[in-house]
């Protein structure tokens, strides 16, 4: 059976065997298994979105020669 272990950026698998022999090392690295972490929810709520108007095109300046 493989386990799956993530950091933060990258995940990587390993054998159940080989993690259950280096928990400190994964540890250490900081290595936690993927089924540990929890995905938060983040409400949303538009009652305070301020809509901003789109800004202007300014045009080319000409150069006088």
């Amino acid at each position: 059976m493989d386990i799956k272990l993530t950091n933060g950026k990258k995940i990587i698998t390993r054998s159940k065997e080989q993690y259950e022999a280096n928990v400190k090392q994964f540890a250490m690295r900081g290595f936690k298994l993927v089924s540990d972490k929890v995905k938060e929810v983040k409400e949303t709520t538009n009652d305070k979105v301020v809509h901003l108007k789109p800004k202007k095109k300014k045009g080319k300046k000409k150069w006088n020669n």
